[in-house]
């Protein structure tokens, strides 16, 4: 959804974005995201060991999933005519399930609230939802908010 400016940012106040396209999750996205962060624990780079672990393979890292709200958020919503755009946080992350290698995950999100903030902004507040393609537990369930200035 393209909406443009602080007047349209207003009236989605309670309304469900819908959801991506999926995604897949490969064994060399959890490596890159395993070198940048310095986590290169066995469950989510080590296929052989992992095999024997609890989860039956390699599995992305909890922060890889939460990561990828960035590039997936904006399939769902695209904000134009402001003069800045800021992630001022989160909410209420959890991560009910893993997610294995090889899987693909999508976003769907419902925009909670908007409100107003001093400078002639909003703040702009999404309930997300990263689902698991054949899973009936998500992957990670979070709040997101967002400031949008004229």
């Amino acid at each position: 959804m393209i909406v443009n400016g602080i007047a349209e940012l207003k009236t989605l106040a309670q309304q469900d974005l819908g959801h991506t396209d999926w995604l897949e999750i490969d064994q060399n996205r959890v490596n890159l995201f395993a070198d940048a962060t310095d986590d290169h624990q066995w469950i989510h780079v080590d296929p052989e060991r992992a095999a024997e672990g609890p989860f039956g393979g390699t599995i992305a890292h909890g922060y890889l999933t939460l990561a990828l709200l960035i590039p997936l958020m904006t399939e769902l919503l695209d904000v134009q005519g402001v003069r800045m755009s800021i992630n001022y946080g989160l909410d209420k992350v959890r991560f009910p399930a893993p997610v294995p290698v090889g899987a693909k995950i999508r976003l769907k999100g419902t925009v909670a609230s908007v409100d107003d903030v001093p400078g002639d902004g909003v703040q702009v507040t999404i309930d997300f939802t990263i689902e698991i393609e054949g899973s009936e537990k998500p992957a990670c369930v979070a709040r997101g908010v967002y400031r949008h200035y004229a």
